[in-house]
């Protein structure tokens, strides 16, 4: 009898192949991003140095706007500490002993600008006006200290308030000085037909390398550089690059400095007393969507550049010690802005 084979085993259909699984969307380069309200201001946040990249009161833009993806141009609205601006050579001495920074300002051989320019902040509180960010210090080349700061960023009905604080983890005393790099606009005025006014009393002047050289009172003949600003100077045709201090009217929070559009409408700079210093800085390429030109940055700081090495306005936290400080920005519109400047 022929033998009979045995049927096929059943073969099992292939399994649908899976769906692709899409890749996450890259964050921003500016880190997570923050959106605040209040009214007619609003205010956008990166976490990347805890950069102002937008605010507005009734859609005027008080500020330089940056995209979510673009590294802050010329340190454009980013925090600045442990001390703003410059450190020459990017050295100095505690008790005697040299502290060795990294150089990261190459071409002046400088230390620029603190510690967190590309640190990303941790969140600590947000609700729908106010966003609080952290980050701490860490001992590092030439800063054996640990920080623990934070910046509030509130917005009120007609600009911003924000809040630097600092807590000292270290069990030594530290050095503390912090700033910040907005640059500011009166909406869609060109920026050389804003007039710009400083209550600063004091300028120092800079070296080839941003550093130092001398100081001088605003007034003071043949001192080189823009002079007095307290009458109120024309950006067109006007180069800064100065720190100016003696801040006028220092009793509680004042307007420091002030931009005018030729309507009369306004945006202003106010701080508290320990904000005793202000970088002005007008780059001729700002760059913008639009095309390069010319922008306007005051720089509110509690010290000037090279203060690891001078003292001016170095504040020292003691173990434990905190320091809480704040400025601020609003706008006024033609027919009001009188009302929020004080005059010296």
């Amino acid at each position: 009898m022929a033998a009979t084979s045995a049927p096929d085993s059943a073969v099992p259909a292939p399994a649908p192949a899976p769906e692709p699984v899409p890749a996450p969307a890259p964050a921003p380069v500016s880190g997570r991003q923050f959106v605040l309200e209040n009214g007619g201001a609003r205010a956008e946040v990166g976490s990347l140095a805890a950069v102002l990249r937008s605010l507005t009161v009734d859609g005027i833009h008080l500020t330089e706007p940056i995209g979510p993806d673009v590294v802050a141009p010329m340190g454009c609205g980013i925090v600045l500490a442990p001390w703003p601006n410059r450190v020459r050579d990017a050295l100095w001495h505690l008790d005697g002993q040299p502290q060795q920074l990294d150089i990261t300002e190459p071409p002046r051989r400088n230390a620029i600008h603190g510690l967190l320019r590309n640190t990303a902040y941790r969140l600590l509180a947000h609700d729908a006006s106010s966003v609080t960010l952290g980050a701490l210090i860490a001992p590092q080349h030439g800063w054996p200290f640990l920080l623990d700061t934070s910046v509030r960023y509130r917005v009120e009905l007609d600009g911003m308030t924000v809040t630097h604080s600092v807590h000292n983890l270290s069990p030594r005393r530290a050095p503390w000085a912090v700033g910040a790099h907005p640059y500011f606009r009166v909406g869609d005025v060109p920026v050389e037909q804003l007039t710009v006014t400083l209550t600063a009393e004091v300028r120092i002047e800079l070296d080839e390398r941003s550093n130092p050289a001398a100081q001088h009172p605003v007034d003071a003949p043949g001192a080189g550089g823009p002079g007095d600003l307290r009458a109120g100077r024309r950006l067109d045709g006007l180069t800064l690059d100065s720190p100016y201090g003696g801040l006028a009217n220092r009793d509680g929070r004042t307007d420091v400095a002030w931009l005018t559009a030729p309507d009369g409408s306004a945006t202003t700079l106010w701080a508290d007393p320990a904000f005793g210093w202000i970088q002005a800085y007008t780059p001729a390429a700002f760059p913008r969507s639009t095309g390069n030109g010319l922008a306007v940055a005051l720089e509110p700081m509690t010290a000037p550049p090279d203060a690891l090495n001078s003292g001016i306005g170095l504040i020292w936290l003691e173990p434990g010690e905190s320091w809480s400080g704040s400025w601020g920005v609003r706008y006024a519109p033609a027919g009001h802005a009188d009302d929020t400047q004080e005059t010296t």
